[in-house]
């Protein structure tokens, strides 16, 4: 990663000379010859850190040079963001009264002066820098024809920690039954056609033992003509590896060699190999494949003969299994981490193997618990830990040292070291662009969910995520993310409906490797309880203590004045002043976190953070903004939702770079209500001005009235909009902004009250729409509805149809989630038709105060997976289409008819057969006053009966996702009722 940080600062004056090229000509000149000696010094740094993993600790020079590069490019950062602030000042409009400009213009002057005096200490710094580089016998690539290398490469001894994987015994091997059986089955079975079978998954999942096991296999062995196992990772040759598969099938086979082979040519090889396996069925494993085209290179020598023939590989790059495709039919085999009984089983086989019946002793119970848990599935990681506790002795004492010092044993003992080897490829393979960005999920706490959104937008904010012509920021970085998860660098942990990611994080112990790497490389300072507040040098603070001690350390002159980004996620009190000091000292902020925090005020010299990108007071209990959020001319993300913000100051038309404002409050205390539940934000005249918004949510029109609506239709990059108090008058200007918005994915449009007609129908509709939510009365369903070729989600409320809108709705080809609430329709029967919806996987069917029937055909729904109905007063029947919906796993019934809960009870209900094929079923019941005074009962086939006392939960989506969670548990027992008592005291 040493070549990160400067390519970053090379980047960043690309930028500065396309942007600012006319300001301050003098120090242009001098920021003209920076960049000229980075790019010279660039192509010394591709291989520094491959050096210096495979040196170790063997060379400290190697070191202190990274170090100090690594401090010049902060500096060069630093320097950069000083000139653009000057430059943009003297430039300034709103300096007109000559006594302000001429201070101005003195001050502007004495800036240069630093400026210069600064550059002159850089250019002095780099130069020595490079000096250096040579005494390390680096060499840049132009040397090396293309290819960045360095002396002395050959002679560095380093094992490869994954060669242990070919060797480990059949019973050794704990948690690979089923998919040893599902590959061994698609070796043996299937098409007659050559065929690829990828294995793909994280390091230190065990892909090449797997492999090797199945590739061991009796059965398999006797089906094949021959075979061969070829090991290819990160540095090899095409000619190599054919040279080593002829070499290994002509042993397998006890045949000569070709004559000749190693002095062949990779055209004459490729050949070779053909022939020998056109008439053979043969099976050959490619383990540890990192190349995407991969498979370009070993195609032409595999025949595709109808024989039966198999190609297995494994990779960590999901991407690299997938280029198959282009020319194999290919079988993805993606290796989940082990269950928690196998985990179980493996550290009990590996810590205690020389123990009787390999048990571990009672008294050791708790903390092998613990270091288990702390593995979190990762054979790697349960075999190593398990082989270092098998040398100690069996004391609680031995054992808690281990455990609690966890990541300072994976750096220094031997025993671990393979582990941070072994993830660090995954790591150490990765474009630079990709490095700063998978070093950002060590800036959040251990088994913490990212959103996807939040964290693509804080890389824009730093500047990580590349400019690309006709793509959005946005839409590069979520290509970044995508990457990182085909690699197997980065788990998903929520998905949503739709089927985008809604949560992301990364394994623990893959944590604690960029942990490690960003620590060294300044990367961001973790500030904790347990932890030193001593800083140094860093760019980042990742704040998680509720100590005030520590806290106060944010005064300490230690504090980098070049911080970048500070996240804070500790939900206790700040300190009062803890605002108001970090905006007075750090300048060069980007980033600013407060999300969940007790933080109740913004300070008024919030407008002094002039680089600030992204600024997120989320669920805080802040109530203003101060007027100079004018003055942040560069931020580009405002996140006020869940805050009691309800006014924005009218200096935010200023922001003409802020992309994303969001902002509203949900009332989760009181019970639903149709109109009450959630509040937008008041914004003053201007908001037209804002022209680089793409999402902008909710705001109340009722203040603005028609010439907000109006000035919407400068926002032509809205992606998504929210827009509450709408008034029927509205009706004509909305239409007419909303054709305007050709990017527009998500609307959702809320009226003023119950009654007020909205008239949308002479709109034509946004090509892009993805998500449609409509509260409020409709005369009739607008016709360009149901020509929605991308919708995803849809919601309608208060409606008040009089014809069924699911005649209209039912062939809409992509949609996955449906709603019909508060009187979406005033019949009394809804009708789902065969054939229709054929998407959909959720369906909600709530406060429907008319419907007295619902009907669902055979072969409607099919797809159907989530049902829920609520507060339908006069339904008394369960739909019996129910019964046909076979690929329902989860049902939910709220405040529905005594008779229509008795209907479905296991014992005595009429109706139990209609859902008694579906996994599980939740009956709510309200009980009290209060939000969540419910008694919930879960139904799953009948007969057991348990109580369990379920804790309070904020909102209905937390008591879904709790109840699914404790009913999972009983999934896998047949025959059980839970009845589950929600108390609010708890």
């Amino acid at each position: 990663m040493a070549e990160t940080g400067v390519l970053f600062a090379l980047q960043k004056v690309y930028q500065l000379l396309l942007e600012e090229g006319t300001f301050l000509a003098s120090i242009h000149k001098e920021i003209v010859v920076i960049k000229d000696e980075l790019e010279s010094i660039g192509a010394f740094l591709k291989d520094a850190d491959t050096r210096a993993a495979r040196e170790g600790d063997a060379n400290e020079g190697i070191k202190v040079w990274v170090k100090q590069l690594r401090e010049a490019s902060f500096r060069i950062e630093d320097v950069i963001d000083e000139y653009i602030y000057v430059a943009l000042k003297v430039h300034h409009p709103g300096f007109i009264a000559s006594l302000r400009k001429i201070a101005h213009v003195i001050k502007t002057l004495k800036s240069r002066h630093q400026i210069l005096s600064e550059i002159g200490d850089i250019k002095l710094s780099v130069l020595q820098i490079k000096e250096r580089s040579e005494r390390y016998n680096f060499r840049s690539s132009l040397e090396q024809g293309g290819s960045t290398s360095y002396r002395g490469t050959e002679d560095v001894k380093w094992r490869d920690p994954r060669l242990a994987s070919l060797f480990i015994e059949e019973a050794e091997v704990v948690g690979f039954e089923s998919s040893r059986d599902e590959l061994v089955g698609q070796l043996l079975e299937g098409m007659a056609e050559r065929t690829v079978i990828s294995v793909v998954g994280m390091g230190g999942l065990g892909k090449t033992t797997l492999a090797k096991l199945v590739f061991d296999n009796q059965k398999v062995r006797g089906h094949f003509d021959c075979h061969a196992f070829v090991t290819v990772s990160q540095s090899y040759t095409t000619r190599g590896l054919l040279i080593d598969l002829i070499e290994q099938i002509c042993k397998g086979t006890m045949e000569s060699l070709p004559q000749s082979i190693h002095k062949m040519e990779e055209k004459s090889l490729i050949t070779e190999v053909r022939q020998y396996l056109q008439q053979k069925r043969y099976l050959v494993v490619f383990d540890d494949v990192w190349k995407l085209d991969f498979a370009d290179e070993i195609e032409l020598a595999m025949p595709n003969n109808n024989k039966g023939s198999r190609i297995i590989i494994t990779t960590r790059m999901m991407h690299a299994a997938e280029f198959f495709k282009k020319a194999f039919p290919v079988h993805i085999h993606k290796l989940q981490l082990l269950l928690p009984n196998n985990a179980w089983e493996l550290f009990c086989k590996k810590a205690f193997r020389y123990e009787l019946d390999q048990n571990c002793p009672i008294e050791l119970m708790d903390m092998s618990n613990e270091i288990v848990q702390k593995c979190n599935g990762l054979p790697l990681a349960i075999v190593a830990i398990g082989g270092l506790l098998s040398t100690k002795s069996k004391s609680m004492f031995e054992w808690k040292k281990v455990s609690q010092n966890l990541s300072i044993e994976l750096e220094r003992n031997a025993h671990l070291t393979n582990i941070t080897r072994i993830l660090s490829l995954s790591f150490d393979d990765l474009p630079y662009y990709l490095k700063a960005c998978m070093l950002y999920f060590g800036v959040y706490p251990e088994d913490y969910s990212i959103s996807p959104v939040k964290l693509t937008r804080q890389w824009i904010a730093e500047g990580f995520v590349q400019n690309e012509e006709k793509r959005t920021l946005e839409e590069v970085a979520k290509e970044y993310l995508t990457e990182l998860i085909q690699r197997s660098l980065v788990q998903v942990s929520k998905l949503g409906s739709d089927g985008k990611i809604k949560g992301c994080q990364v394994h623990d112990l893959l944590r604690e490797v960029v942990i490690r790497k960003m620590e060294d490389l300044s990367f961001c300072h973790l500030v904790q309880d347990d932890k030193s507040v001593s800083f140094g040098i860093t760019r980042r603070l990742s704040i998680s203590t509720g100590s005030k001690d520590v806290l106060s350390c944010t005064d300490h002159s230690s504090i980098h004045s070049s911080i970048r980004a500070i996240h804070i996620f500790e939900k206790g009190e700040l300190p009062e002043d803890f605002m108001s000091k970090f905006i007075a000292k750090l300048k060069h902020l980007k980033v600013l976190d407060f999300e969940d925090t007790l933080l109740n005020y913004v300070p008024d010299n919030l407008g002094k953070l002039f680089h600030l990108r992204y600024l997120n007071l989320r669920n805080t209990k802040v109530l203003v903004l101060p007027k100079s959020i004018g003055e942040l001319q560069n931020l580009e993300t405002l996140d006020l939702r869940q805050t009691l913000v309800h006014e924005l100051p009218s200096s935010i038309k200023k922001l003409s770079k802020l992309r994303h404002l969001a902002a509203y409050q949900r009332n989760q205390e009181v019970d639903y209500s149709v109109m009450e539940t959630t509040k937008g934000v008041v914004v003053k005249k201007g908001i037209g001005c804002l022209t680089s918004l793409q999402d902008l949510r909710f705001v109340e029109v009722g203040h603005g009235g028609i010439d907000f609506i109006q000035e919407l239709k400068k926002l032509r990059q809205l992606r998504r909009l929210g827009l509450k108090f709408v008034r029927r008058e509205h009706g004509n200007a909305l239409c007419a902004s909303l054709v305007e918005m050709k990017y527009l994915e998500s609307l959702n449009i809320t009226a003023i009250a119950e009654d007020e007609i909205i008239d949308l129908n002479f709109m034509s509709s946004p090509p892009q729409l993805e998500w449609l939510n409509f509260k409020a009365r409709l005369q009739r369903l607008p016709d360009w509805i149901p020509k929605l070729q991308y919708l995803v989600k849809l919601r309608l409320s208060l409606s008040m149809l009089k014809d069924d809108p699911l005649k209209s709705l039912k062939n809409l080809p992509n949609l996955l989630r449906l709603s019909l609430c508060d009187n979406a329709y005033s019949g009394e029967i809804l009708h789902f038709e065969g054939g229709g919806f054929p998407k959909v996987k959720k369906l909600f069917l709530s406060r429907l105060n008319r419907i007295q029937s619902v009907i669902i055909d055979k072969e409607a729904l099919l797809d159907l997976e989530y049902l829920s109905v609520d507060r339908i007063p006069h339904l008394k029947e369960v739909p019996s289409g129910i019964k046909h919906l076979k690929n329902l796993e989860l049902v939910k019934f709220s405040d529905m008819p005594i008779e229509f809960v008795e209907s479905i009870d296991p014992d005595q209900g009429q109706d139990y057969c209609i859902i008694s094929h579906v996994p599980l079923v939740i009956i709510r019941q309200k009980n009290g006053p209060k939000l969540m005074d419910y008694d919930i009962r879960t139904i799953r086939s009948s007969s057991i009966v348990s109580k369990i006392e379920v804790p309070f939960f904020s909102n209905h989506t937390m008591l879904l996702s709790s109840m699914y969670l404790i009913t999972n548990a009983y999934m896998s027992v047949s025959n059980h009722t839970i009845s589950v008592t929600l108390s609010t005291s708890s």
